[in-house]
């Protein structure tokens, strides 16, 4: 596998936990990045962290099969590490992001990787449906839709979000994350996230989730949903969220 000539958000990411699936293309991008906004790793480190406090609240709910939009790199926590008795199917649109995310999973029974853009479900494989997320429309799953949202406009974003509700089982959940403002403060690293970046005002977020309901923790700073100890004192980057489907 070449190196690749462009930069990955996923493989940014990967590079700011302190992964080793990242190319210098991401480090440069990632340092640049730094340079405009300030330190990204604990950041994205408390991202992560909420990601894994969701999908183990998803598990003690009976959830045992993942459908990951948007994964970037699957590792340093990411769902199949810690949903360890799941299935757990990722997507990406990047080819380069999901031939490394299918060469680290290639020992792997119980987690896949493909191609999958999440404004289309029908984008995903049917084989790999089947095979990763076994008894999906028919039983409850659960739903990863993390960094994706600021990279939609408000239309999209709600039809997206409802067509993953009417394809999902009763019962299945949904775990999302939207960008907040506070970028803003930061223009040259704003302007580095390209003209389709959308930050949102808080008050902006739960009209989007459509028909999805809200668990009782509410739409809060992903370190300050259900925290193990003290939140972490992070930059109010992202707002989090884990959202159920009702029995219409």
């Amino acid at each position: 596998m070449g190196e690749p000539d462009q930069p990955s958000t996923g493989r940014m990411i990967d590079s700011w936990l302190g992964g080793e699936h990242h190319f210098p293309v991401d480090v440069a991008a990632a340092s640049a990045f730094e340079q405009a906004y300030g330190p990204c790793a604990p950041v994205f480190r408390e991202l992560r962290a909420f990601l894994g406090r969701a999908v183990r609240a998803m598990v003690a709910q009976g959830v045992d099969g993942f459908l990951v939009f948007g994964a970037g790199v699957p590792t340093m926590g990411n769902v199949h590490e810690v949903a360890v008795d799941a299935t757990v199917l990722y997507t990406d649109v990047d080819p380069v992001t999901i031939r490394l995310g299918q060469s680290i999973l290639a020992g792997s029974g119980r987690a896949g990787y493909g191609f999958g853009d999440a404004t289309d479900i029908g984008t995903v494989d049917p084989a790999q449906m089947h095979r990763f997320v076994p008894g999906w429309g028919r039983r409850p799953v659960g739903v990863v839709f993390l960094g994706l949202a600021a990279f939609l406009d408000d239309a999209t974003l709600t039809h997206t979000l409802d067509e993953l509700y009417a394809a999902a089982a009763p019962g299945s959940l949904l775990v999302v994350d939207f960008d907040t403002e506070e970028l803003a403060g930061h223009p040259q690293a704003l302007a580095m996230m390209g003209p389709q970046f959308r930050m949102r005002p808080p008050r902006a977020f739960a009209p989007l989730l459509g028909r999805w309901v809200p668990t009782a923790d509410g739409i809060v700073p992903v370190a300050r949903w259900r925290p193990e100890g003290p939140p972490a004192q992070v930059p109010d980057a992202f707002h989090g969220v884990l959202a159920s489907r009702g029995h219409d």
